[in-house]
């Protein structure tokens, strides 16, 4: 009988993917590092066309990851909210998906919860991902059918859980908000800005689960997906349609996440949603 313990970390499908996978991780935490050089420093920054906020530090991070990434495979295409879309990225099986901050509202107030996110998307699913708070020290990563890991440790979400007495990921305001038929339940709720981390949560059973009603970017969730599906979660819309990455609009109406019996739950109130 063999008696080792299993591997904290077991090794992508292949030594390329290994080789991919060793270089997306490296990436992502020198990219971390180079935030964290921006973070409380009160870096310039400036409001987008569509309202939200970039900072020098996305932009810093974003070209670092895009050098990085691209240098072992320029074939690969790229798609990152900081770089402009090159649709040229829909004629390749691969591409990077990148958020160099996701979450930079609250990296601008100084607050720890924003977010590096990256992922190699192969055939619009999630093949390779990392999702890294540096602020807190939390990385987290998985590869397709390897597992998900926080700091190298197995991560799995919380199952089974009810909806009364969870504690969700979400906006307290849109939970309760009078758009609902029926009110929901009662149950605990904690909000940070980035999408990823909320989902990292998730996957990690910090908590227990996280739905957000707003459109959503494949550089808001590609990575952060991969992780709830390797911990065993489920990744959807609020109406239960699979999210794929890399189509030529790469935006989704929403997204609800948790376990499989409270996602079910979930849906079901969700679905009631007009967006």
């Amino acid at each position: 009988m063999n008696t080792e313990p299993p591997p904290t970390s077991p090794p992508a499908r292949n030594a390329f993917e290994r080789a991919e996978k060793d270089q997306l991780l490296s990436a992502v935490r020198e990219a971390g590092a180079l935030a964290m050089s921006y973070f409380g420093q009160s870096p310039r920054s400036e409001l987008k066309a569509d309202g939200t906020s970039v900072s020098e530090a996305d932009l810093a991070a974003d070209a670092l990851l895009k050098e990085r990434l691209l240098q072992a495979n320029g074939s690969y295409g790229w798609l990152s909210e900081e770089s402009e879309d090159d649709l040229v990225r829909l004629n390749k099986s691969r591409v990077w998906v990148v958020d160099p901050i996701d979450g930079t509202r609250a990296f601008l107030k100084g607050k720890p919860e924003w977010t590096i996110c990256a992922a190699l998307v192969e055939d619009g699913n999630s093949l390779l991902a990392a999702v890294y708070n540096p602020a807190t020290e939390e990385f987290f990563h998985a590869a397709r059918g390897g597992g998900a890991f926080l700091n190298d440790r197995p991560i799995v979400v919380r199952e089974p859980v009810e909806l009364e007495g969870s504690y969700l990921a979400a906006s307290r305001s849109q939970i309760y908000s009078k758009q609902w038929e029926s009110p929901w339940p009662e149950f605990e709720t904690l909000w940070v800005n980035s999408i990823a981390y909320r989902l990292a949560l998730v996957a990690a059973g910090k908590c227990d689960g996280t739905i957000s009603l707003s459109a959503k970017s494949d550089w808001d969730l590609a990575a952060a997906h991969l992780l709830v599906d390797e911990a065993g979660g489920i990744v959807t819309t609020h109406d239960e349609s699979s999210i794929v990455y890399n189509l030529e609009t790469p935006r989704h109406a929403s997204v609800v996440s948790a376990g499989p019996a409270l996602h079910s739950a979930l849906i079901e109130r969700t679905s009631q949603a007009t967006l």
